[in-house]
């Protein structure tokens, strides 16, 4: 838009979005949309020639410990210090559906 976000603009998406604006939420949110819509023009303006596209600013490396297989606790003495347990496994209350 030539000469920038207008009120009606606002008052039409929000209408078409199905939301009841204030007057003024849409003199707050008018301005708050163009300087956002200012920015991305700003952006749109920069020479990126040669810069490398990526999804994060900085190169990003999991640190994860070894996959080593180690002690592991006594399922006999987990389950029986559990709230419920049944048929060698933890039980839990059923939480999609009817119970049986």
């Amino acid at each position: 838009m030539s000469d920038g976000l207008q009120r009606d603009d606002v008052a039409k998406v929000a209408r078409l979005a199905r939301l009841r604006l204030t007057d003024d939420e849409l003199e707050r949110f008018t301005a708050q949309l163009s300087n956002v819509l200012g920015h991305a023009q700003d952006l749109h303006r920069l020479n990126v020639d040669g810069v490398a596209e990526t999804a994060h600013p900085f190169g990003l490396v999991n640190v994860l410990r070894p996959d080593v297989v180690g002690e592991c606790l006594d399922r006999d003495e987990v389950l029986a210090v559990a709230p419920d347990a049944e048929d060698g496994r933890f039980g839990v209350p059923r939480i999609v559906g009817e119970a049986p």
